[in-house]
């Protein structure tokens, strides 16, 4: 039968890390623990559980020690007692290497406390836990449930850090200030509530994501006027949004023509990571669709939608609604092209004290997109 330390030891040494202490919690966490009985295996159309119990132990403990983010709650129903089952993830056990990226981006030393917003399964958790020690790490989790369940399997591993249910968008104010914010759910924009719970020169680490499910990682620094700032990375990381930033209900889509004319770019470049992204600072209440010939935009606000399809050698675009989605993303995306297709890195945010929070392309003074506060 394999052995669980000797598994975590062949998965810390695979994990890239730039401060080595984070390989050394990797190999002293059961990360067994923290799975329960099942996960979720997705084929592309739906999800099938894998119980503990239908696999040998060797079988089980491979699966839990892939570099793997594995799935244990799709919309609300457990992997412990689900059959298959369609629907969008609500919990998982992120991938290790993704946890000690996040860590490693904060800047995490010996002696900070780290305020986590989301404690899914606790694994994460119990890392920072191992590093820092249990009165230095706070965590939140919005779901009673798994929050329940993260508690027993983070004290069955030994830490005792300060768990709280509740909206974590509102963070914790009774243990601030804090060194750290680190998120493992991304929200569509700060909460201002993280802002006044960081210290001077403390960090807010997080992804900012949409209803387009666009990301961009971003590491904030809080300043003492009030400000917060820093650039998004070129780590293609998403998580799932923070459930009070969730999707509403999308609109019944039907092919209006509207007001038909040639695009200027590509549709396809909502393809890449990047234009994908500014395509959702353009558009912030839209949602994407892809088909076999072009692309979909309905916006959840108002029912404004853009479909483009082939026309020879290039595209036309058809926008219907109050709202012209396609020119507000095609601008974004001509502004990114003029600038050379720069990388997310080239990209950075500023929170202002008023509450504005804009992402801007190269410099604070360049073009820049307003996140839906």
């Amino acid at each position: 039968m394999s052995d669980p330390a000797d598994l975590r030891r062949q998965l810390a040494a695979a994990v890239p890390a730039d401060d080595p202490a984070w390989r050394t919690a990797l190999e002293t966490v059961p990360r067994e623990l923290f799975i329960g009985d099942g996960l979720f295996q997705f084929d592309g159309r739906q999800w099938t559980p894998v119980h503990r119990d239908q696999t040998t132990p060797g079988d089980w403990l491979g699966l839990v020690y892939q570099d793997t983010t594995w799935v244990t709650q799709v919309d609300g129903t457990s992997a412990d007692a689900a059959g298959t089952v369609a629907g969008r993830p609500t919990s998982s056990s992120t991938l290790p290497s993704l946890i000690v990226r996040m860590l490693d981006l904060a800047q995490i030393r010996e002696g900070d406390k780290v305020l986590e917003i989301g404690t899914g399964t606790g694994y994460s958790t119990a890392i920072l836990c191992s590093r820092l020690g249990d009165k230095n790490v706070y965590s939140i989790e919005y779901d009673p449930g798994l929050a329940a369940a993260a508690a027993e399997h983070i004290h069955s591993a030994g830490y005792h850090p300060t768990l709280v249910t509740g909206d974590g968008l509102a963070g914790h104010k009774d243990g601030a200030e804090y060194d750290h914010i680190v998120a493992t759910c991304a929200v569509r924009h700060i909460p201002p509530a993280w802002l006044y719970q960081v210290r001077d020169g403390g960090t807010i680490t997080t992804t900012i994501s949409g209803w387009m499910l666009a990301s961009g990682l971003v590491r904030l620094t809080v300043h003492d006027d009030g400000t917060a700032t820093g650039r998004f990375h070129t780590d293609q990381i998403s998580y799932m949004l923070a459930r009070p930033h969730e999707r509403p209900p999308r609109p019944t889509f039907h092919q209006h023509p509207g007001i038909t004319r040639p695009t200027r770019v590509n549709p396809a470049l909502l393809e890449d990571w990047t234009g994908q992204f500014l395509a959702q600072l353009a558009a912030p209440s839209a949602e994407l669709m892809t088909t076999g010939n072009g692309m979909v935009l309905v916006d959840v606000a108002t029912g404004s939608q853009a479909w483009s399809e082939p026309a020879g050698d290039g595209w036309t675009v058809h926008q219907h609604g109050p709202l012209s989605l396609w020119d507000q993303v095609e601008d974004a995306l001509a502004a990114w092209q003029s600038a050379g297709s720069p990388a997310q890195s080239d990209f950075g945010l500023t929170v202002e004290p008023d509450g504005t929070q804009r992402v801007w392309m190269g410099t604070p003074d360049g073009p820049s997109w307003d996140l839906p506060v």
